[in-house]
C-alpha cells in the first residue's frame, strides 16, 4: 500500500471505510507487524487526517463499533483513546511542550560545539549508522512522511540508548518530518520511550522483538538491550486545564487552524458563521512534505465550510473578520495554540471536554472510563 495522503476528508473517510473492510478485524493481532513500506500497514494509517481533525476521533470509534462491535473493536478503540489521552495530558502538563522545544534548540546549540556528537546526529538523520533496520527508518520517514507506530518506537529507543543521543532531538527529527506529526503524541511518545512520562519505565527495543515483528526483514546487532532510563530534576508539573469559551449568538467570524479541520461538527450553538479564514501555524522546521500537506488540509477545510455555511472562505488578511466576534476551536497546546490571536473565543468539542480532565496522571483512568466516553 502506498505512503501518500491525500490530505482532504474524504481521503480520511475512504482510508476508514478500506481500513474497516480490509484489515481492521485483524488489528488487534497483527497491528504490532511492520511489513515495510511495500506492504498494506498493519495500523489504519488514519493519523495524519485524526492530527488535522479532517475526521474527528468520535466519527472513527463510531465506524469501528458499528462494523465490529463493541468487543470486536475494543484494542483499535483504545488505541484512538491513546491519542486523546496525549492531548489532555499536555493540556494540563504544558511546560512538557516549551520544555521540549527549549531541549531541542540547546540541543542544535550543542551540534555546532560538539563534534563527536555532531559526527553521530549526522550518521542517524541520513540513515548512516549501520545499524540493521533503523537506517531503512530513516529513509522510509524522510521519503514518505510516515512510519509504523511500532518501528517508531524501536527507533526512538535506538536513538536514546545505543546511539546515546539527545532525546529532544529525536522528537525534533519526526515533527519535522511525520505528516501526521502532533505535537503531544509525539512529544509524549519521545518522552515515553526515554522512561520521564512515567518515570523510571522506558522502552528498549531489543533485537529479538525487531526480528520477530519485522518478519525477519531486520536483525539489528549491537543494540543496548539493558539501558538505564532516563531522569530529569523538574518533571512537568500539573495546572488546571483551562476553561473554554461558548461561542456566541448572531453573527460570527469562524478561524480554523490545522488541528480542527472539521467545521461543520463544531458545537456553534446559535452563532451564525458569516465568515471564515484559515490560519495555518507549521511544526518548527517542517519538511516541504508537511508544510504541502499542511496546506491541502486547510485549502480542504475552507472550501468545506464555504459550502456549509454559505459564506466566503479563505486566507486570514486584515479586516477579515468584518468586526464580527472571532470563533474558534480549541487549539491543543502546540503551534496552531501559539499562533491564535488572544481576543479568538475557543470553543470545545464534548469529546474534548469529556475526556481531557481525565488525562492528567496514566493512561489508565482514561482506558477505564472508554464505555462511558466513546459515542453511542
Amino acid at each position: 500500500m502506498d505512503r501518500i495522503f491525500p490530505m482532504t476528508r474524504d481521503a480520511g473517510l475512504d482510508r476508514l471505510s478500506a481500513f474497516l473492510a480490509e484489515a481492521g478485524a485483524d488489528y488487534a493481532a497483527s497491528r504490532n507487524t511492520d511489513r515495510g513500506v511495500q506492504a498494506r500497514p498493519t495500523t489504519s494509517a488514519l493519523s495524519p487526517y485524526l492530527r488535522r481533525r479532517l475526521i474527528t476521533e468520535a466519527e472513527v470509534v463510531a465506524a469501528a463499533d458499528s462494523a465490529f462491535g463493541d468487543g470486536g473493536a475494543e484494542k483499535f478503540v483504545s488505541e484512538v483513546f491513546w491519542r486523546t489521552y496525549f492531548k489532555g495530558h499536555l493540556e494540563t502538563h504544558p511546560v512538557a511542550w516549551t520544555d521540549f522545544l527549549a531541549l531541542a534548540a540547546a540541543d542544535r546549540a550543542r551540534l555546532a560545539a560538539e563534534p563527536g556528537l555532531h559526527r553521530t546526529y549526522a550518521r542517524a538523520v541520513e540513515g548512516r549508522t549501520g545499524i540493521d533496520g533503523f537506517d531503512d527508518w530513516v529513509r522510509e520517514l524522510v521519503e514518505t512522511g510516515w512510519l509504523h507506530n511500532h518501528a517508531r518506537m524501536w527507533f526512538a529507543s535506538i536513538w536514546i540508548f545505543t546511539l546515546r543521543l539527545p532525546w529532544a532531538l529525536g522528537a525534533d527529527f519526526f515533527l519535522r518530518h511525520l505528516v501526521d506529526g502532533d505535537p503531544a503524541s509525539n512529544t509524549l511518545s519521545w518522552r515515553w520511550v526515554a522512561g520521564l512520562h512515567t518515570r523510571g519505565k522506558h522502552y528498549v527495543a531489543r533485537a529479538e522483538n525487531i526480528r520477530r515483528y519485522t518478519e525477519g526483514r531486520f536483525d539489528p546487532a549491537g543494540l543496548n538491550e539493558y539501558p538505564d532510563s532516563l531522569d530529569e530534576s523538574n518533571p512537568p508539573r500539573e495546572v488546571a486545564l483551562p476553561r473554554a469559551d461558548a461561542a456566541p449568538a448572531g453573527a460570527v467570524a469562524l478561524l480554523l487552524h490545522l488541528d480542527d479541520l472539521h467545521p461543520e461538527s463544531l458545537p456553534l450553538g446559535d452563532a451564525r458563521v458569516v465568515r471564515v479564514a484559515g490560519l495555518i501555524a507549521h511544526a518548527p522546521g517542517a519538511s516541504d512534505r508537511v508544510r504541502a500537506a499542511d496546506s491541502a488540509a486547510m485549502a480542504d477545510a475552507l472550501a468545506r465550510a464555504a459550502a456549509h455555511f454559505g459564506c466566503p472562505a479563505g486566507p486570514v488578511a486584515p479586516d477579515w473578520s468584518d468586526a464580527h466576534p472571532v470563533v474558534t476551536a480549541w487549539a491543543p497546546v502546540g503551534p496552531s495554540a501559539d499562533a491564535l490571536p488572544d481576543a479568538c473565543l475557543r470553543v470545545r468539542r464534548p469529546w474534548d471536554e469529556v475526556a481531557w480532565p481525565l488525562a492528567t496522571r496514566g493512561y489508565a483512568r482514561v482506558k477505564k472510563a472508554i464505555p462511558q466516553l466513546r459515542p453511542h
